[in-house]
């Protein structure tokens, strides 16, 4: 059982999920919100350049494939259908 899960057990008075009221449950959400912003780590300065030169590297490799992709196959569609050019 996660920590969230656990901490939404606790009911006051003994009151099912169903039984609680609209602000009864923003405020489990907000509660809820905030148990998982605690478990969240902010990577170092040398972890986050890391992961942005991964992220970078990996959007240049695919603009790399699309670009020839869309040249083979627009070289593919000139030869088989033609350029539209009338022939002389």
């Amino acid at each position: 059982m996660t920590e969230t899960a656990a901490g939404s057990s606790r009911r006051p008075s003994g009151q099912s999920p169903e039984k609680r009221g609209f602000f009864g449950k923003i405020i489990l959400f907000i509660r809820q919100v905030i148990a998982e912003l605690k478990k969240v780590v902010t990577p170092t300065r040398k972890e986050l350049l890391n992961y942005t030169l991964v992220v970078i590297g990996f959007v240049i490799i695919m603009m790399l494939i699309v670009t020839v992709l869309d040249l083979v196959f627009g070289q593919g569609a000139m030869f088989i259908f033609g350029d539209g050019a009338p022939e002389q």
